[in-house]
């Protein structure tokens, strides 16, 4: 398998507010082979970076197969610093919420051959960004129906 590169973005309004994810899977020349979205109810946008993350594992392991997440390296690029500096171990994580987060998220990689994190700038980062949100518009204007 070749590198897959997973830009990943989780947003919340309010913060803590509505939130959602969005994932975006890149071929090794960086073209959008799947994307993901996925509306969380109430969160704050860590909790939301870190749902990203593990939405991303998962839907690679459903994808893919899990014959192919453990011979695959995979980058997952986010805009969000904290998360990546703690995927990372560089950062303590005090919230009890992202404790157990990062620990959902930690479990998952075990199924892959390498997992590497990398944080990138919100500009590079668009095509996740638009997806979290549409994750909350989508679900904000059903409810404006009923």
């Amino acid at each position: 398998m070749k590198k897959i590169t997973i830009y990943i973005d989780g947003a919340s309004r309010g913060n803590p507010g509505p939130a959602g994810s969005g994932v975006v899977f890149c071929n090794e020349k960086n073209q959008c082979i799947k994307e993901y979205t996925e509306y969380l109810g109430t969160a704050t946008n860590n909790e939301a970076e870190y749902h990203a993350c593990i939405l991303a594992l998962e839907k690679f392991k459903s994808f893919f197969g899990k014959k192919i997440a453990k011979v695959s390296d995979i980058e997952i690029r986010s805009d969000s610093q904290l998360l990546v500096r703690q995927m990372k171990g560089e950062y303590k994580i005090m919230d009890e919420k992202l404790q157990k987060l990062f620990l959902q998220a930690w479990n998952l990689r075990i199924d892959f051959k390498k997992v590497k994190f990398k944080s990138i700038p919100r500009e590079k980062n668009k095509e996740a960004d638009r997806l979290a949100n549409e994750a909350i518009d989508s679900q904000i204007s059903s409810k404006k129906l009923f």
